[in-house]
């Protein structure tokens, strides 16, 4: 088999390239009290989409910096008693997605809420200046600032606040509360778990946001994660700071929230992955203490991955 990267044998093991800065603990902490000190001023606006099948509403809430975020919210009709719920987050630069894909998980009885991320393609807010979307640069938005101003620490910090928003319905069984998503949506869905440990399962397909310094070396730098070239060749041409770069993107290194997850972790992978590298996904599974499953397709890259949908939808039938 042709190989893009380590052995299978060499990724079992591998624990990461990426610097963890050295505070990163009391870094996310305080995030966290930050994020319990908003007040999240939460709408539910019945939405125009109107279906049989379930009852779909605009979601929003406050969340840290004032930036007002927005989820598309399904729940059933008759529940009739208190309902497991999803939490779903999209690709990078994507958004929430439409309506009706999300109706098969009403029509198991489960509330679904499926997350914009901030300045992409949907309705959440990036409250960098402007309204609307800012759609490229998020990782490195805030690299030359505090570390407190990366642009995904708040994103990270939205979806353990919208998991924390839907447990607090009082339709919702906040002990029956999962998170999925693939490529961005699979790294968030593990920031997730990691940062509300009430989730009990996590499905992720090839997650992005993992082992940046991997990356680069690898000379993959292009695709989703071409920001980080770009950003060395304006801000640091001559690498003089790309020990410091790459510590300070450690904070948003989801390889280093993976320890924090208590919830039971799906996760695919395609060993052909060039837009997130194989060896960067095992560097946060392998970190993940609590129960997982690896799903491994040796001939696939960063695509559908066949029968993993059903896998992962199969996976949510345990909340």
């Amino acid at each position: 088999m042709p190989l893009i990267d380590m052995p299978l044998e060499k990724l079992r093991e591998y624990q990461g390239r990426n610097p963890k800065p050295a505070d990163f603990d009391t870094y996310w902490e305080n995030a966290l009290s930050e994020m319990k000190s908003v007040d999240a001023r939460i709408e539910l606006n019945p939405a125009e989409f109107v279906t049989s099948a379930g009852k779909c509403f605009d979601l929003y809430f406050t969340g840290v910096g004032g930036a007002r975020i927005h989820a598309k919210l399904v729940k059933p009709h008759s529940p009739g008693r208190k309902c497991p719920a999803i939490i779903q987050f999209h690709g990078y630069t994507g958004n929430a997605g439409e309506w009706s894909p999300l109706l098969k998980e009403a029509a198991r009885g489960y509330i679904v809420a499926a997350m914009d991320c901030r300045g992409q393609g949907g309705q959440s807010e990036d409250k960098g200046g402007v309204k609307g979307n800012t759609h490229h640069g998020h990782i490195i938005r805030g690299l030359n600032d505090s570390p407190e101003k990366l642009l995904f620490r708040n994103i990270f910090l939205d979806a353990a606040q919208l998991a924390g928003i839907i447990m607090n319905m009082p339709e919702v069984d906040p002990q029956r509360v999962g998170a999925q998503g693939g490529s961005q949506g699979g790294g968030l869905t593990l920031a997730c778990a990691a940062l509300e440990p009430r989730i009990k399962r996590a499905a992720a397909t090839y997650p992005f946001l993992c082992d940046y310094r991997r990356v680069w070396e690898m000379d993959l730098a292009k695709d989703a994660y071409a920001e980080l070239k770009t950003f060395f060749r304006l801000f640091d041409p001559m690498h003089q700071r790309e020990e410091e770069i790459f510590t300070r993107l450690g904070y948003i290194d989801v390889q280093h929230l993976a320890p924090r997850i208590k919830a039971e972790v799906l996760m695919g992978v395609g060993l052909m992955d060039t837009v997130c590298p194989p060896s960067t996904q095992f560097a946060a599974f392998n970190k993940i203490s609590s129960r997982k499953h690896l799903a491994i397709f040796p001939d696939f890259g960063h695509e559908g991955l066949p029968g993993f949908g059903d896998m992962v939808y199969q996976f949510m039938e345990h909340l």
